[in-house]
C-alpha cells in the first residue's frame, strides 16, 4: 500500500475534523427548527440536499460524468433498487435524528453513534462474513452491557439510539455492497426519494400546514439552507477519508457524538446522572478496545491468549 505523505495526512486530519465538528454541533441547526414537524423539516432536507448537489456536480463539471454513469445503472435494476433502499435507510435515519433532537433525546442520539462502529461490525459479520476479533468481542459485550445499563436505568429501551446505530450501519453496508462514487450515490439516493417528499411539501403547503413561505423569514431561511448544512460534512469527510488510513478515521469519529454528548448535558440540560456517566464510561471503555483491537500490542496479546486456549490461530 503507498504510504500517505505527511502534508495529505494533516489535510485529511482537517477535513474529516471538521466533518466531525459540523456533525458534533449540529443538534443546534435543529433545535433552531424545533417549531416544524420533523416530517416537514426531513422533507425540505432531502429536497434541498438534491439541489444543492446539482450545484456541485455542475460546478465540478460532473453533470455529463453524472448521467453516462446514470444511463449505466439503469441496466441494473437491482443495482438502482439497492440505491433507493440506502436512500430510504438513510431518510429514517435523517428523520429519526430530527426527531430525536427537538424531543429531548440529544444525548440518545450521542449513544447511537458512539455504538453504531459495533454495530457495523456485527453486521459485517452476518452479512459479510467477517471475522470477529478476541478484543472486539470484548467491546461489544461492554457495549451491550453499558446499553442494558442505560435501558434499566432510562426504564424503558432506547430506541432512537438502537435505530440511529442499526440504519447507519446498514447504510454503510449497503453502500459497500453497492460501490458508487460518494457524491453521484448521495444525489441518487436522494433524487429517488425526493419525489416523495416534494409530494408531502406540496402536500403540507396546500392545506395551510407548511411552514415553508417564499419570504425573508428565520424559518424559510433555515429550512433552505437544511441541504448547505447535509452536505458539506458529507464532503468534508469523503475529502479527508481518502487521505487518512482507517484507524485515524476510527478515533477521529467520536469527536462528533463527544460534542453532542456535552451540548445534551450543558446546554440543552437533558438529564444525565451518576448512573447514566458509569453507563457511558463502560460504553468508552469497549470503543477504546475497539479502536486499539488492530494495533500490534493487543493483536500479539490476542494471539498468546487464544494460543494458551488452544485455539488454533493460523486460520
Amino acid at each position: 500500500m503507498k504510504p500517505i505523505p505527511d502534508n495529505e495526512k494533516y489535510k485529511g486530519i482537517i477535513f474529516a475534523s471538521g466533518a466531525y465538528i459540523l456533525w458534533g454541533i449540529l443538534p443546534v441547526y435543529w433545535k433552531l427548527l424545533h417549531s416544524v414537524p420533523a416530517l416537514e423539516v426531513l422533507a425540505h432536507r432531502i429536497v434541498w440536499s438534491v439541489i444543492f448537489l446539482w450545484v456541485l456536480l455542475a460546478i465540478n463539471g460532473k453533470i455529463s460524468a453524472f448521467w453516462i454513469e446514470l444511463k449505466e445503472l439503469a441496466r441494473h435494476p437491482r443495482t438502482l433498487l439497492g440505491i433507493f433502499i440506502t436512500g430510504l435507510i438513510l431518510n429514517l435515519n435523517w428523520g429519526t435524528y430530527i426527531w430525536a433532537v427537538n424531543h429531548d433525546h440529544i444525548i440518545q442520539t450521542s449513544l447511537g453513534y458512539y455504538i453504531n462502529p459495533l454495530v457495523s461490525v456485527l453486521l459485517g459479520m452476518v452479512f459479510l462474513n467477517e471475522r470477529l476479533s478476541l478484543w472486539q468481542l470484548v467491546a461489544f459485550i461492554l457495549a451491550a452491557a453499558g446499553v442494558l445499563s442505560l435501558t434499566i436505568q432510562y426504564g424503558a429501551f432506547p430506541w432512537v439510539a438502537v435505530i440511529l446505530a442499526l440504519s447507519f450501519g446498514l447504510y454503510g453496508l449497503f453502500k459497500k455492497l453497492i460501490n458508487i462514487g460518494s457524491i453521484t450515490g448521495l444525489t441518487l439516493e436522494t433524487m429517488l426519494t425526493s419525489i416523495a417528499a416534494v409530494a408531502y411539501l406540496v402536500y403540507v403547503n396546500d392545506i395551510g400546514m407548511g411552514a415553508f413561505h417564499f419570504s425573508l423569514s428565520t424559518t424559510t431561511f433555515l429550512l433552505t439552507g437544511a441541504g448547505i448544512v447535509t452536505a458539506i460534512p458529507l464532503l468534508l469527510f469523503a475529502y479527508g477519508a481518502r487521505r487518512l488510513p482507517l484507524f485515524v478515521i476510527g478515533f477521529l469519529q467520536y469527536i462528533s457524538p463527544t460534542m453532542t454528548l456535552l451540548l445534551g448535558v450543558f446546554i440543552y440540560h437533558e438529564p444525565f446522572t451518576k448512573e447514566h456517566l458509569i453507563s457511558f464510561v463502560v460504553i468508552w471503555m469497549g470503543l477504546i478496545i475497539f479502536s486499539l483491537a488492530r494495533t500490534r500490542v493487543l493483536a500479539d496479546l490476542e494471539n498468546k491468549i487464544l494460543s494458551k486456549a488452544g485455539v488454533d490461530i493460523s486460520k
